[in-house]
């Protein structure tokens, strides 16, 4: 196999958790231990001295906040950050070029204007109704002819990538290290009396659904005593502490914004994960990382989350939005010790077709595609 000098360009912060940049970093590390050369171009947060960035990381300047697909995107654009850009791709002289969404206005399309050789994109959003893509979609074609070869997250990112933009993207999936979360220490401070379940997902951010999870523990908690809720995420803690009702205080413990260590420890402490998540998700990487950890999954009911469960066979679905539906399928799997036993080891078993051991030999064969 040829050492392959590969340029990653993320188009969100780096230093600010999320799907799109957990899978740039995560790639980048998977590429440099199978030998390749890897430099990964990404907006920062913070100025350079401080970010903390792996040394493969170059940022390419501040980012500032627009919304994109029901969330927040921190993207950097602009003549600045054009040069910036230029220079890297003149300094590294790769051999290919990997975009992560260039469909939006940021880094990636800036990168994709100015590359000159073999250029692979990944597409990450799942939203076949979006105005935004459509009306864009006459402008970015053209650019788009320059990527020789397209990468899909998901079924479902496949097609809004088709519908809207064209293409015959082949589909390969987020992934995980799967040990390093199955070996994580779970930690029996953060456990509750009788239960612990987890949520993963920014709280102020509507889709994720933590407001349908708070509704549904106040039945939860109603029905059985000693119930502690794990909330992984960033947002304004303060204020949703303040929003719940003050007899469920005290079974919400906020750990914030947690790192991958931390936040596979919270999983590995959970007796059980929900994922209440209202729509906008083209995979549903933190279903499988619960997976990986063992923790039995249930999730509402959305196209992504239905096929990463295998249509429940790895983990319960339960209606979207709803928080009566939720409460009690949570319920119903809280006192059933052996059906959660089942749905982790299906689970365990299913996963590891998402270890990066295994993603990441896929890449590189598109990789060695581009660059024949």
């Amino acid at each position: 196999m040829k050492r392959l000098r590969v340029g990653l360009v993320c188009p969100y912060s780096l230093d600010v958790p999320g799907g799109v940049q957990n899978h740039v970093r995560d790639l980048a590390e998977a590429l440099i231990g199978l030998g390749h050369s890897v430099s990964v171009l990404a907006p920062s947060e913070v100025p350079d001295e401080e970010a903390g960035l792996p040394s493969y990381v170059v940022p390419a300047g501040g980012a500032v906040p627009v919304p994109y697909n029901g969330s927040i995107a921190r993207v950097s654009f602009g003549p600045v950050v054009a040069g910036r850009v230029r220079r890297w791709l003149r300094e590294g002289d790769f051999d290919v070029i990997h975009l992560h969404e260039p469909a939006s206005p940021s880094l990636a399309l800036l990168a994709l204007w100015a590359a000159e050789g073999p250029v692979v994109a990944t597409f990450h959003t799942s939203r076949l109704r979006s105005r935004a893509m459509s009306a864009s979609a006459a402008i970015l074609r053209p650019s788009l002819e320059k990527v020789t070869a397209r990468i899909a997250v998901s079924e479902y990112a496949r097609d809004t990538l088709v519908q809207h933009l064209g293409g015959e993207p082949v589909v390969i999936p987020n992934g995980v290290y799967v040990d390093r979360i199955a070996h994580a220490a779970a930690r029996p401070d953060w456990r509750g009396a009788s239960a612990t379940i987890a949520f993963v997902g920014r709280i102020d951010e509507p889709r994720k659904g933590f407001a349908v999870m708070a509704r549904a523990l106040e039945a939860i908690t109603r029905h059985r005593d000693g119930v502690r809720l794990l909330v992984v995420g960033g947002g304004d803690i303060q204020r949703a502490r303040s929003a719940l009702p003050d007899r469920l205080r005290d079974h919400v413990t906020f750990l914030g914004r947690a790192g991958d260590e931390e936040k596979a420890s919270a999983l590995k402490s959970a007796d059980l994960y929900v994922a209440p998540n209202t729509g906008g998700e083209s995979f549903g990487i933190v279903l499988v990382e619960a997976m990986a950890a063992g923790a039995p999954v249930l999730a509402s009911d959305i196209p992504a989350f239905r096929r990463v469960l295998a249509d429940g066979r790895y983990g319960t679905l339960f209606e979207p939005g709803s928080p009566s539906d939720l409460a009690s399928q949570a319920l119903a799997l809280l006192e059933d010790q052996g059906r959660r036993e089942k749905l982790a080891e299906e689970a365990r078993r299913d996963v590891r077709r998402y270890d990066w051991s295994v993603l990441a030999g896929k890449i590189v064969e598109v990789y060695e595609t581009v660059v024949r």
